[in-house]
């Protein structure tokens, strides 16, 4: 999700438009809100520990290797563009792993590249760096897995190594994932989860999830619908959500909610539909007993009248 908000954008013009539309928002919000904090000064490697500095893009190396480096950077940045035909929606890599995943604190592909070969209990069985990348494509980007060996997985297996130089293996390195977060002092609740967003996501990503599009790209993306990460995604769990969420949004605000509304606003937000799980199992309740036995999984669970999940077998899978 993996969820989904952006850092990067695709065209100057698309940035000046939507840095608008923020500022306009925000400006608005604390007009009728003087409660609200202001900007953050702070990002989300703050409270990780992280001293790790991935070298700068000025040292990507002026070979054939470094244009697989810039390629595995430019499909992290737009992946509909420079991987199309192996996603299913309109979200980007960078969407959950920002400053094009550099960024600690908030899932940087460096630390993810020093902790793998591993076990992962989701498939249950060791899986290569590539195997987690296929994952992404699968579930976050509700696409297909782009073959072992192909273009698209050097590439973003060539920036991850890059990005990592000169990091030891470590499977405690400090920044990796997303911070931890306090449980919620009360059960996450629909309601204020939707005053949340519409204080302070709607702005960004519309009333409705569907995000922000200029010239056909996405600027800020969907968060359900069609066009977001589908039910299978580490977003799906809204405690993953909710530690992205409270590190990273709203967007150059981080840690600017409470625990309590990152809580509130994730389950609010997975308790929408979204596109069907790919390990679909012919019914909702066996989907959910297979691979959403958790509380923090919403699939299956009937919200506002509706059992979310109940929406049939994938499509375009």
């Amino acid at each position: 999700m993996t969820h989904p908000l952006a850092t990067r954008f695709p065209s100057r013009a698309a940035l000046a438009l939507c840095l608008g539309l923020l500022a306009v928002g925000l400006e608005t919000a604390f007009a009728a809100d003087a409660t609200l904090p202001p900007k953050s000064e702070i990002n989300p490697a703050a409270g990780t520990g992280a001293t790790f500095q991935p070298p700068p893009e000025s040292e990507i190396p002026k070979n054939e290797f470094g244009k697989m480096i810039k390629l595995g950077r430019d499909i992290m940045l737009d992946t509909p563009q420079y991987a199309g035909k192996y996603v299913g929606n309109t979200l980007s890599c960078v969407n959950c792993h920002t400053d094009a995943g550099r960024m600690a604190g908030s899932a940087p592909l460096w630390a993810a590249y020093v902790n793998y070969p591993a076990y992962r209990s989701k498939n249950k069985k060791v899986n290569t760096f590539e195997e987690r990348i296929q994952g992404c494509f699968r579930f976050s980007q509700n696409g297909k897995a782009p073959p072992l060996g192909s273009k698209t997985l050097v590439a973003l297996q060539s920036y991850s190594y890059w990005l990592a130089k000169g990091l030891p293996t470590d499977e405690k390195v400090a920044g990796r994932g997303y911070p931890d977060l306090a449980a919620p002092a009360l059960p996450p609740d629909y309601a204020r989860g939707k005053a949340v967003y519409e204080a302070r996501c709607a702005v960004c990503h519309t009333a409705s999830g569907a995000g922000r599009y200029v010239d056909g790209k996405t600027v800020f993306p969907p968060l359900w619908g069609d066009k977001s990460f589908n039910w299978g995604a580490g977003m799906g769990s809204y405690k993953n959500a909710a530690k992205f969420i409270d590190a990273n949004m709203p967007y150059g605000q981080s840690y600017s909610l409470t625990p309590q509304q990152a809580w509130d606003v994730a389950y609010f937000m997975d308790a929408h539909e979204r596109p069907q799980d790919p390990r679909w199992k012919g019914s909702v309740a066996a989907t959910r007993a297979a691979f959403h036995d958790s509380k923090f999984s919403l699939y299956g669970e009937t919200i506002n009248g509706k059992v979310l999940g109940d929406i049939g077998p994938p499509k375009n899978h």
